[in-house]
């Protein structure tokens, strides 16, 4: 087979809910979304492993509420307006990963809870953690992260990982055989993050080898513990 050719492509990502994999896993984050503006004092925390739809599920609330989307670990953007922001939706991505001297530090961050629900004003924030496991070097600000409500995203399920395997696959332009989603669901760990590994290294394979992304590929070059005696297809 003549070496694969594949133009580098670049999907936009797509932050609407109809494209997003409803699981039980994320039904907690998806209740406490919709329930957006009723959320106490107007803000909520929305947590879970990195690679499970919190960006996904944040975005498209910034998309239906015309709200402002800050990234709290951004340097050399800032300071933020806080008096412009007063009274707006807001939207905080990785706010546990901040440190001091990013965009969103300890005080900015005490300053946006506290405005929250002010003036019709929201906050929704995201993070791998949950608030009480942040880092809060100001005075009450561990008080006010205690206090969020909380919307959880599990680890992925079978409807989750497969939705991650689809979307990396279309990313990379591949169009897989059907039945590869099932078997690597049955192999790879239960993350994203192994997911995306996954198709990233079948992509490379498939255009360094000139084969198929197909089931045979994937025993060859993903470290499954299986021994090697499909025939390729």
């Amino acid at each position: 087979m003549p070496r694969q050719f594949r133009l580098p492509l670049t999907v936009p990502p797509r932050w609407d809910r109809e494209s997003f994999a409803s699981s039980p896993t994320n039904a907690e984050a998806l209740e406490g979304l919709d329930a957006w503006p009723a959320w106490p004092d107007g803000r909520l925390a929305l947590v879970g492993p990195a690679g499970t739809g919190k960006t996904h599920l944040a975005r498209d609330w910034a998309r239906r509420t015309s709200a402002v989307v800050i990234k709290a670990a951004s340097t050399g953007v800032g300071p933020l307006d806080l008096a412009a922001l007063r009274g707006r939706p807001l939207l905080v991505e990785d706010a546990d990963r901040r440190t001091e001297g990013d965009l969103v530090d300890d005080e900015t961050l005490f300053h946006l809870i506290n405005m929250a629900g002010v003036d019709g004003g929201s906050l929704l924030l995201t993070g791998r953690l949950a608030p009480v496991a942040w880092d809060a070097g100001v005075p009450d600000l561990r008080s006010r992260l205690n206090a969020l409500t909380v919307a959880r995203i599990a680890e992925p399920d079978d409807v989750v990982l497969e939705a991650v395997l689809r979307r990396g696959f279309e990313a990379a332009g591949i169009r897989p055989a059907a039945d590869l989603y099932p078997y690597l669901m049955a192999r790879l760990p239960r993350s994203a993050p192994a997911a995306l590994a996954a198709v990233s290294a079948l992509d490379e394979a498939s255009i360094q080898q000139g084969r198929e992304v197909n089931k045979a590929l994937a025993l060859a070059v993903l470290d499954f513990g299986e021994a090697e005696d499909e025939e390729d297809e």
